[in-house]
C-alpha cells in the first residue's frame, strides 16, 4: 500500500498543459557542417600520419555523413566510411542503406549484397582504400580508447593482411577530431540538457513515497520524450536509506521509504547528441548527514565547473573537486573519475582523472561529476553538463538545487 498522503492529480498532464516548449534545433546538419568537419578532419589526419580513416561504428558514421538508422541493432551487415585525406567521405555499404546514404551529402556510395560472409564488402573496402593516393602508407581504424570496430574480427584481419598499407590505430586521431564539437552539435546537446532538466525538475510532483524506483523511472522517461526527447538509451536509478551503493545499475521494484535517496541518471538523446547528468531526492525527509554531503558535493561541482577552462587539464578539474571531496570526509568514490567527455556517445574522452592529462579547449563538451562514498554502501554523486568557451564554462544543463528535493 502507498504510503504518504493522497494525490489528487499524480497523472500526466496532457500535451497541452505541458511549459511552453523550448525551441528546437534543426534536425541534421547542413552539407557545409559536413564540409567542415572534414576539413578539420583531413588537418588532424595529416597531422597523425594517415592517408585515411575507416570507421564502422555507428557514431563515427554519424559523425562524418550524417546517416543513421535503427538498422544499427542488427549485427548482420558490417558498414564502411572511408575518410580520405583529401576529398569527401566514402560510404562503402550494403545495398540496403543506399536510398537513405543518397538522402545525406555523401554523394561516392558503393555497395554490396548484404550479407554475404564469404565477402561481406571487404574486397570492395580493400579496393576502395587501394585507390585513394599513397602518402604515408598507414590507415587509421577504429582500434583504441573507448572505440570498437563493428565488423568480423577475422575480416578485420583479412582486410589488414591483404592491403598494400598498415591499419594503425586512429582513435588518437578520431578522438582529437570529436572532442571540440562544431556550435551546431552543442545546439542539440544544449537543447537535450534543458528537455531532461525540465523533467527531473516536474519529477517530486509526480511520484510519492511507497512508489517504486521502475515507476519513477517510468513516468521520468514518459516526460521527457513528451517534451521532444528521441530516446532515452541509459536511465539507472537505485535508492537506499541516507546514499546509494552504486550509480549504474537499476531501476528495480524496490519501493521508496522515507528516509531514502534516490538517485537517477539519465542519458537521453536528441537527434543523436546525448545529454548525461543525475539528480537525487530525498524521499520524506533528509538526514542531517546525507545534507552535509549533498552540500559539499554541490560545492565541489561549482568547483570543477570554475576549473574547466580553457588551457587546464582534466588533472586541474579532477583536483579541484577532490579537494572538496575529501575535506568532507570521503572514504571512496567507485566511479573512478570525475567526469568525463559528452556527444554523439553517452561517455566520450577526456576523463576527470589524474594521469588523463587532456587539455581542456574551447567547444569541448564535459560533464561534471563529483560523487563520495561517505558511509560503507553509502554514497551519492552529482553530475551536471558544460560547455567550455574561451571565458570559462558554460553550463549546458539547469543546476542542480542546492538543497534536496524532498519527495513526499
Amino acid at each position: 500500500m502507498r504510503a504518504g498522503p493522497a494525490r489528487a492529480n499524480t497523472r500526466y498532464p496532457k500535451e497541452t498543459e505541458l511549459p511552453e516548449q523550448l525551441k528546437s534545433p534543426q534536425r541534421g546538419f547542413t552539407p557545409a557542417e559536413f564540409e567542415r568537419r572534414v576539413a578539420r578532419a583531413q588537418k588532424i589526419m595529416r597531422d597523425h600520419r594517415l592517408d585515411a580513416l575507416f570507421v564502422t561504428a555507428p557514431p563515427n558514421i554519424r559523425y562524418f555523413t550524417g546517416f543513421d538508422s535503427q538498422f544499427w541493432e542488427s549485427p548482420t551487415r558490417p558498414w564502411f566510411v572511408v575518410v580520405p585525406l583529401e576529398g569527401a567521405p566514402i560510404a562503402v555499404i550494403p545495398e540496403i542503406g543506399a536510398p537513405e546514404m543518397a538522402l545525406t551529402w555523401v554523394k561516392d556510395i558503393r555497395t554490396w549484397p548484404a550479407p554475404f560472409p564469404e565477402d561481406d564488402g571487404i574486397s570492395l573496402l580493400k579496393s576502395t582504400i587501394e585507390a585513394l593516393p599513397r602518402r604515408f602508407g598507414r590507415i587509421g581504424a577504429e582500434m583504441g580508447r573507448e572505440m570498437a570496430l563493428r565488423m568480423p574480427v577475422s575480416d578485420f584481419l583479412k582486410l589488414r593482411d591483404g592491403l598494400g598499407s598498415s591499419i594503425e590505430d586512429g582513435s588518437p586521431c578520431l578522438w582529437q577530431i570529436r572532442m571540440v564539437k562544431t556550435e551546431a552539435e552543442i545546439a542539440h546537446i544544449h537543447y537535450i540538457c534543458q528537455i531532461a532538466s525540465d523533467a527531473y525538475e516536474a519529477l517530486p510532483s509526480q511520484i510519492s513515497v511507497g512508489e517504486s524506483e521502475r515507476e519513477a523511472v517510468r513516468k521520468l522517461r514518459i516526460d521527457i520524450a513528451r517534451r521532444g526527447a528521441d530516446a532515452t538509451p541509459f536511465m539507472p536509478a537505485i535508492s537506499g536509506l541516507g546514499g546509494v551503493p552504486q550509480i549504474v545499475c537499476g531501476p528495480h521494484d524496490r519501493q521508496l521509504e522515507t528516509g531514502d535517496i534516490l538517485f537517477i541518471d539519465t542519458g537521453s538523446t536528441f537527434d543523436g547528441y546525448f545529454c548525461d547528468f543525475d539528480r537525487n531526492y530525498a524521499i520524506g525527509k533528509v538526514s542531517s548527514e546525507a545534507e552535509r554531503v549533498h552540500e559539499a558535493l554541490w560545492l565541489a561541482t561549482e568547483a570543477g565547473i570554475a576549473a574547466a577552462v580553457p588551457g587546464a587539464t582534466t588533472d586541474d578539474v579532477f583536483r579541484a573537486m577532490s579537494r572538496i571531496i575529501e575535506d568532507a570526509g570521503a572514504i571512496g568514490n567507485n566511479v573512478g573519475r570525475l567526469g568525463h567527455g559528452l556527444g554523439l556517445q553517452l561517455t566520450e574522452p577526456p576523463s576527470h582523472r589524474i594521469g588523463d592529462g587532456t587539455v581542456i579547449v574551447e567547444n569541448m563538451v564535459l560533464t561534471i561529476e563529483p560523487g563520495m562514498e561517505y558511509a560503507p554502501g553509502k554514497m551519492i554523486v552529482h553530475e551536471e553538463n558544460i560547455v567550455v568557451t574561451r571565458d570559462g564554462s558554460r553550463l549546458l544543463t539547469k543546476r542542480a538545487p542546492r538543497e534536496l528535493p524532498i519527495i513526499r
